[in-house]
Parts: C-alpha cells; structure tokens; sequence
C-alpha cells in the first residue's frame, strides 16, 4: 500500500532526524532506518495497530520515543503525525 507525508509530518520527520544528527549522525541514520521499518510495517499491516481516534491509528517506532500516527484512505495511507511521545496527545487534529 502506498503512503504520503502531511507536510507537517514531512517537517516532523526531519526536525527529529536534525534532532538526531545534532547529538550524532549514526543515531540519526538509525531513527531513518527505524522510521522507514515502522512505515513498512504500517505498509503490511495498516489495520494492525489501535485506533487512537476514529479515523487514526499510531504504530510506535522501537527505541526512539516517537508513534506515527496514520489514516487509511481508500488504498493510500497518509501519515498524519511523526509524533514524539512525550508530546501534548492529538495535538495533530486538525491535520485529519
């Protein structure tokens, strides 16, 4: 199944990977390459995950503190939120 990024999710992504980088760039590559196993597990599996909203689900990365959360639509699944945990909940509502 195919995925976009909301734009602010796009920015997310990337101000956690500068985030990242800034501390050490193997950690950065590693937090990419644990973001791209959640999404293709996302991929796999998109109903596998619990909803946390009635159109929304977040499936959580494995060692960094961070869930992409994520709505199917029809055949394409939109990443809403490369969510760090610790973040206030749902703060991305208004992005679905």
């Amino acid at each position: 199944m195919a995925y976009d990024f909301h734009p602010d999710a796009q920015r997310e992504l990337e101000q956690a990977v500068a985030y990242y980088d800034n501390i050490d760039s193997e950690l950065a590559d590693a937090f990419i390459d644990e973001v791209e196993r959640t999404i293709e597990r996302i991929e796999n599996f998109p109903e596998a995950w619990p909803k946390i909203s009635e159109n929304t689900r977040r499936c959580r990365t494995v060692g960094f503190p961070y869930g992409i959360v994520y709505k199917v639509k029809e055949e394409r699944i939109l990443l809403v939120a490369v969510m760090h945990l610790q973040r206030q909940p749902n703060y991305w509502d208004d992005r679905i």
